[in-house]
């Protein structure tokens, strides 16, 4: 029977020699706090290096206070002897005039665990007024305050929406006009561009007379009418253009200019160049026409 109980007290002891191996303190970075001011209370853990110790978690009832997050630090380690520490940053909302707060550390064991409390920590309750008057004054004040006005939601989205409609009854009464007018405007651009490739390519070949220049000046042509028409000139033969503008004429420039390609004469140059020109205003004013006529039915 002695024995049981000296086996018995040894294990208390032995128990009561490791609890006292972890240490944990803990402290508010400040002695007071508004009521719900944001204020921080450090938590410390000092253990042996090969035991595991939890601190608290956001599961933890702080009451009375209220956390609102939670900072961790690296452990520290030497000789053995493990540092750990952790920041929880509360609010109070009691309106007692201290608030206390004691955080347990929880040391996990093979079968079993322990827990381990800090110090209990006081918060004192900081008061923005000294004293509340049994009466309250008034001061006086006759001058009118500005009141802020709500914004009309409802007026702004009846004004946005009758502007709407009015920009849609404008495009679907005037889109027609509106396209022929940039079509108009598109149209003469491209004359005043054609006009500068044309007198260029001209001037080169009639001083540089090549099978080049004169396949370059018949392809310019062929892709403005093409372009005015809307029909494949880059895909027709010569006789095939004429047919398609029923002029006789057409197919003898054309063969002038084919001449330059394949023969290297240039006697007819200057007589195909000026006729292709004047073919290709005329079709461009033909175009203008038939678009301001559409535009004026319209």
């Amino acid at each position: 029977m002695g024995r049981i109980l000296a086996f018995i007290f040894f294990l208390g002891f032995a128990h009561m020699t490791w609890s006292q191996q972890v240490e944990v303190e803990g402290y508010f970075t400040q002695d007071s706090a508004r009521l719900g001011e944001r204020v921080g209370f450090v938590l410390k853990a000092k253990y042996p290096a090969n035991s595991q110790v939890f601190f608290p978690d956001s599961t933890y009832d702080f009451s009375p206070l209220v956390l609102l997050e939670k900072k961790t630090y690296i452990s520290s380690t030497t000789e053995e002897t493990t540092l750990d520490s952790a920041v929880y940053y509360l609010s109070n909302f009691s309106l007692d005039p201290s608030v206390y707060l004691s955080l347990p550390v929880y040391e996990v064991n093979r079968y079993d665990s322990l827990t381990y409390y800090s110090n209990e920590a006081e918060l004192k309750l900081k008061l923005m007024l000294d004293s509340i008057p049994e009466e309250l004054a008034f001061k006086e004040n006759n001058v009118y305050q500005p009141l802020e006005k709500s914004f009309n939601w409802l007026m702004i989205g009846l004004v946005a929406g009758a502007v709407i409609l009015l920009l849609g009854a404008f495009f679907l009464l005037f889109f027609k006009r509106i396209k022929d007018f940039i079509q108009v405007r598109s149209e003469k651009a491209r004359w005043k561009r054609f006009q500068k490739k044309w007198s260029k390519q001209t001037e080169l070949l009639n001083s540089k007379p090549t099978i080049e220049t004169a396949d370059e000046l018949t392809g310019l042509w062929k892709g403005y009418m093409e372009h005015l028409t809307g029909q494949p000139y880059q895909e027709w033969t010569s006789k095939e253009i004429a047919e398609a503008l029923q002029d006789v004429e057409i197919l003898k420039v054309l063969r002038a200019l084919d001449k330059i390609i394949y023969a290297g004469d240039t006697s007819g140059s200057q007589l195909a160049t000026d006729y292709l020109l004047d073919l290709a205003r005329k079709t461009f004013q033909e175009k203008l026409t038939r678009i301001n006529h559409e535009r004026a039915s319209a």
